[in-house]
């Protein structure tokens, strides 16, 4: 795709950062890297010379190897950067660390606690920054799930995701990046645990655009009718306090083969991991035919590299600015 040269820089803290169509622009840009690289075509051209800083306060399996080995295929280096060794644990600001990395590298990755901290990053850097998870969001993983379901299904619209599961960033990003392609969401959550409403009143004014459908019940059963995905995650995501009130009634909502049963003909299930087998999910579904888990984890690699290039490469303008 063209892009035009942008006047600022560009930031994906969450996913509504994009339009309908730049969201779309990327999930068809890594389709594309992953064909490529499927056809044994060398991609170490794309990104000669570019460097990306990856934050973690929290620990990841899928988000450093997807980013870090995107980099190395894609020809640029990427460097690892746990708490311990920034000066962020000593008392450094968010701010100066922002400053002074957007000095050394040409992309910042940051997986934080707190949205507000990588907010803060976005503003104290010159160079882009993604969200690579925070507790409001996670738009990296909404868009692979996005390019997930397309490959499963051939596209979106007329197409349905269930939710099922305590509320999270997660069920943000797919509220989010499922009004942003077309893709009707519905929400299964238990009493008081209902998603962040910002986040619902920002998806239902996109929905309109695409033609997707945003519904929530407390009943999951009602949720799973003709749907052609079920997702679900963790039911205590990593530093999230949940009481054990919360933890009993989400037992209702576990994903099982009486569940799944109650969806549409050939219908899937999606968790972005890591997973509880035995809790949110049982080990049949999670293990069964009908799991796409792994093309998710994927998927990742293939999302996080097509980002990267146009990021990079193509400067972010009429497309993604």
């Amino acid at each position: 795709m063209q892009l035009q040269t942008r006047a600022t820089k560009f930031d994906l803290l969450t996913d509504d950062d994009l339009t309908p169509e730049q969201a779309v622009a990327i999930i068809d840009r890594a389709a594309q890297l992953k064909a490529q690289l499927k056809a044994g075509e060398p991609q170490n051209h794309l990104l000669p010379g570019k460097t990306l800083a990856m934050i973690f306060e929290k620990p990841s399996t899928r988000t450093r190897v997807s980013f870090e080995v995107g980099m190395a295929q894609m020809g640029g280096h990427a460097l690892y950067l746990s708490a311990h060794d920034l000066q962020l644990g000593r008392g450094e600001t968010i701010e100066d660390t922002g400053a002074v990395l957007s000095r050394y590298v040409d992309v910042i990755m940051a997986r934080m606690f707190k949205h507000t901290d990588v907010t803060l990053l976005a503003k104290s850097a010159s160079v882009p920054v993604i969200n690579g998870l925070s507790d409001l969001s996670h738009p990296t993983q909404g868009l692979a799930d996005m390019l997930t379901i397309k490959e499963q299904f051939g596209g979106w619209n007329g197409h349905k995701l269930a939710y099922v599961g305590n509320k999270n960033n997660m069920v943000n990003s797919l509220l989010l990046a499922g009004a942003l392609v077309g893709l009707d969401v519905a929400v299964a959550t238990p009493p008081h645990n209902t998603p962040d409403p910002d986040i619902v009143k920002r998806a239902q004014a996109i929905a309109p655009q695409t033609g997707s459908t945003i519904e929530f019940f407390e009943n999951p059963y009602h949720a799973i009718m003709n749907a052609d995905i079920v997702y679900t995650d963790v039911w205590v995501s990593m530093g999230q306090d949940v009481d054990a009130e919360t933890l009993d009634n989400l037992k209702a909502y576990q994903v099982d083969e009486e569940m799944m049963s109650g969806t549409l003909p050939n219908s899937v299930f999606m968790h972005c991991l890591p997973m509880m087998r035995g809790q949110e999910v049982t080990a049949e579904i999670a293990g069964g035919p009908q799991s796409i888990i792994y093309d998710q984890a994927e998927n990742r690699l293939h999302v996080h590299k097509a980002l990267l290039y146009e990021l990079l490469v193509n400067p972010l303008g009429s497309v993604l600015l």
